[in-house]
């Protein structure tokens, strides 16, 4: 049988079944590129020069070198971490857009803000966690209590008479400072300030009793003299401050706690691309380079398969969320 045009039918299904095959294969080409097969931008939700953004660049350069595509760091500091990761929620969840992730925007946020932008949970796919690190106690060395348990006896003679600093309200050295309140059954003034810096100034200055604050900036102040270590907040004393006890060898064991960084992609990111950015901070994470860098800043790299890191997730959400509600804080 021929048609009107002068093919047989046979020759025409042939010329149809060609077609498709050029269709499915123009179709399917894009997904077929290896990834990354152009520049990946990695929102930090924070300003440059802090500890996230030192970790984004070194860990980031050491991946951008292996696969041969720029890993472009973007910074959006600002509203406590919300403006950077909700602009990663609604990226294209094709691995192109990816998150530096921290404790406050991803576990603590949640239950700090009424009608918070994102979910940390729906809205993101966990890779993996890149760093654990502790805060340390530290106090102005004209304070009388020379250990943590002095200090307590002292917060417990005159409730309401120590005060510390934080890098601000809701900051995790904030919430970590309620699980000493609570372990030791005493009531600190909190003194919230505008970062970091301006905390630790203070108690140099002896303005406040005590400080919560990470241990790469709190040490030069140790070493130097002006500020006396009561204890660091993790499960193991700190390289940098080696002959400063743990909470748990101060008789406080249930006030421990440790913040973190860590990546995140968009939901719905395909498994596969996952997989390849976990595979590739993996072994960043084993280079003893970047091992020693990070650890003069008191971090402990970490590294994670997407599914533990998205458990932990979980389990930081509830864990910090209690602490803001039993300790009823609240930001607008």
């Amino acid at each position: 049988m021929r048609n009107t045009c002068g093919f047989s039918t046979r020759t025409a299904f042939a010329w149809l079944a060609i077609f498709a095959v050029h269709l499915l294969v123009a179709t399917a080409s894009p997904a077929a590129e290896p990834y990354p097969s152009r520049p990946v931008r990695v929102i930090v939700p924070f300003s440059p020069g802090g500890g996230a953004d030192v970790i984004a660049r070194m860990v980031f350069t050491r991946v951008s070198a292996h696969v041969g595509q720029p890993f472009i760091i973007d910074n959006r500091g600002s509203a406590g971490g919300i403006v950077g990761t909700d602009a990663v929620t609604k990226a294209a969840p094709d691995g192109y857009t990816i998150l530096l992730g921290q404790t406050g925007p991803n576990a603590i946020n949640p239950a700090l803000f009424a009608k918070l932008p994102y979910d940390p949970v729906a809205d993101l796919a966990p890779v993996t966690q890149l760093t654990t690190y502790p805060y340390v106690i530290a106090e102005n060395p004209a304070a009388p209590a020379k250990t943590l348990k002095e200090l307590v006896a002292q917060a417990k003679e005159k409730p309401n008479t120590v005060s510390f600093g934080t890098a601000g309200t809701g900051s995790s050295a904030q919430l970590v400072a309620e699980l000493l309140m609570r372990a030791a059954g005493i009531s600190l003034v909190h003194i919230p300030y505008k970062g970091g810096g301006p905390a630790l100034a203070d108690a140099v200055g002896n303005v406040v009793t005590l400080v919560f604050a990470d241990t790469a900036a709190t040490t030069p102040f140790v070493h130097s003299g002006r500020l006396r270590a009561l204890a660091v907040t993790g499960p193991h004393r700190s390289p940098l401050l080696p002959d400063t006890p743990t909470l748990a060898e101060a008789g406080y064991a249930a006030a421990e706690a440790s913040v973190w960084h860590a990546v995140y992609a968009p939901a719905q990111t395909p498994p596969e691309i996952i997989r390849k950015l976990n595979s590739e901070l993996g072994m960043v994470l084993k280079d003893p380079e970047v091992r020693d860098r990070l650890a003069k800043d008191g971090y402990e790299l970490v590294g994670s398969t997407p599914e533990a890191f998205g458990a932990f997730t979980a389990a930081e959400i509830k864990k910090w969320g209690d602490i803001v509600r039993v300790a009823n804080i609240k930001l607008q």
